[in-house]
C-alpha cells in the first residue's frame, strides 16, 4: 500500500536535513551537492503524500456519513464522494511516477558514438544523417555538443564519429537511442529506382567522472603517432594522435582530432572511462534482465531498434510498436514524440513492478 512508504520516506528526509548540516558534509562539495539534490527529489514526494494524506481522511469521513442514518447528509456526500475517489486514483498514479526509481545516470551528459554499418557508402551517408539529426536536437534542447572524432568520407558520409553532450539530463533523454538504425530509400547513385536498405549503429554512453571509474595507470599503454587524413599543417609532422589500450578489459581507443597530443589523451580517456562505466552497467543490467524484462532497450547495440522509411515517409520504433509519418522532421532533430514516447513505455514497465 502507498502509505506503507510514507515513514520510510520521511525517515529518509530526516536523515538527509540532519547530514545537510553537518559540517562535514558540508565541507565535501560533492557529497553535499548529491545530498542536497536527493534532499531536492524527496520534497515534492512528501508534499504529494500530505495531500494524499488529507484525501484519504476525507474519503474515510464521508464514508463514515453513507454508513450512517442521516440521510440528508448521505445525499450530499455521495456526490462529492465519487469525485474525491476520482481525485483518489489519480492522485495514487501521480505518487506512483514520482516514487519510480531514478537512475542516477540520467543526470549525466553522455557520449555519442555513430558509426556506419552494411550498406556501403549509403550507410555512410545515413550515419552522417543520424550525426545532423542528433546535431539539431542537442542544438534545439540547449546542449551543448563536442567532437571527440570524426572519420568522414566523401559526399556527406561518415564512417565513425563521437561527440560528447552536455546539457541537463542529456543521458536520460538520449540512452533510448542506444541500437541499429535502419533506412530504406533510394540512394542518389541509384539509377534503376530501387530502394535499399543500410544501417548504422548508435551507442550512447553516460560521461563517467574520474569517481565514477578509477583508472590505474599502470592498466594503461599509451601509443602516439602521427595524424592522417585531412586535418591542416600538423598531420604528418607530429606525434600528436593518441591510442590508449586498456589492458585488463583490452578496450581501445583513439583520438587525433586535436593539435595538442595533451589534449587527445584527455579526449581518449573521457571515452575509456564512458565505456569502462558502459561495461559496468551492462553487467548490472544484465544481472537484472532475469528478473524484469523491459520494453525498453538501452544498450543493446545488435537489436534493430527503428526504421526510418524515406519512400513511405515514416519511422518506426520497434520496441514499443510506435509509427510516426513525420520521417521529415524527426530526420531534421525533432526526436521530442519519440523519446517522450519511450520514456513513458520504461516508466509503465518499472510502475507495473513499483
Amino acid at each position: 500500500m502507498l502509505l506503507d512508504k510514507l515513514p520510510i520516506l520521511q525517515e529518509k528526509f530526516e536523515s538527509l536535513e540532519k547530514q545537510l548540516s553537518d559540517p562535514e558534509v558540508i565541507a565535501d562539495s560533492r557529497r553535499y551537492a548529491d545530498l542536497a539534490r536527493e534532499h531536492r527529489e524527496l520534497l515534492p514526494i512528501l508534499k504529494k503524500f500530505d495531500d494524499y494524506v488529507r484525501l484519504m481522511e476525507q474519503i474515510r469521513d464521508d464514508e463514515d456519513i453513507l454508513s450512517g442514518s442521516d440521510d440528508e447528509l448521505k445525499a450530499i456526500v455521495r456526490g462529492e464522494l465519487d469525485s474525491l475517489q476520482e481525485q483518489q486514483e489519480q492522485m495514487e498514479n501521480k505518487l506512483k511516477m514520482m516514487l519510480v526509481p531514478k537512475d542516477p545516470a540520467d543526470r549525466k551528459n553522455a557520449i555519442v558514438e555513430i558509426r556506419a554499418g552494411t550498406g556501403g557508402e549509403e550507410a555512410a551517408l545515413f550515419a552522417g544523417d543520424l550525426l545532423r539529426m542528433y546535431q539539431r536536437f542537442a542544438e534545439a534542447s540547449g546542449w551543448k555538443l563536442e567532437f571527440l572524432g570524426l572519420h568522414e568520407l566523401g559526399g556527406g558520409g561518415v564512417k565513425e564519429v563521437s561527440f560528447q553532450v552536455s546539457g541537463d539530463g542529456v543521458f536520460g533523454h538520449l540512452k533510448y537511442e542506444s541500437g541499429v538504425h535502419r533506412v530504406q530509400r533510394i540512394p542518389a547513385t541509384e539509377s534503376s529506382g530501387r530502394i535499399h536498405t543500410s544501417a548504422a549503429t548508435v551507442a550512447i554512453l553516460p560521461e563517467a567522472e574520474e569517481v565514477d571509474v578509477q583508472i590505474d595507470q599502470a592498466d594503461l599503454r599509451i601509443d602516439t603517432y602521427r595524424a592522417s587524413g585531412a586535418g591542416g599543417q600538423h598531420v604528418n609532422k607530429t606525434d600528436s594522435a593518441i591510442r590508449i589500450t586498456h589492458l585488463p578489459t583490452n578496450l581501445v581507443v583513439t583520438c587525433q582530432d586535436e593539435k595538442s597530443q595533451f589534449k587527445n589523451k584527455e579526449k581518449a580517456l573521457r571515452v575509456l572511462r564512458a565505456r569502462l562505466l558502459q561495461q559496468e552497467q551492462e553487467k548490472l543490467a544484465s544481472q537484472r534482465a532475469d528478473m524484469r524484462k523491459s520494453l525498453v532497450s538501452t544498450g543493446d547495440r545488435s537489436a534493430k531498434i527503428r526504421t526510418y522509411n524515406f519512400p513511405q515517409g515514416r519511422v518506426t520504433d520497434h520496441r514499443i510498436n510506435l509509427t510516426l509519418y513525420r520521417l521529415e522532421e524527426i530526420i531534421n532533430g525533432d526526436l521530442t514524440e519519440l523519446i517522450d514516447a519511450l520514456i513513458t513505455a520504461d516508466t509503465a514497465d518499472q510502475l507495473a513492478e513499483l
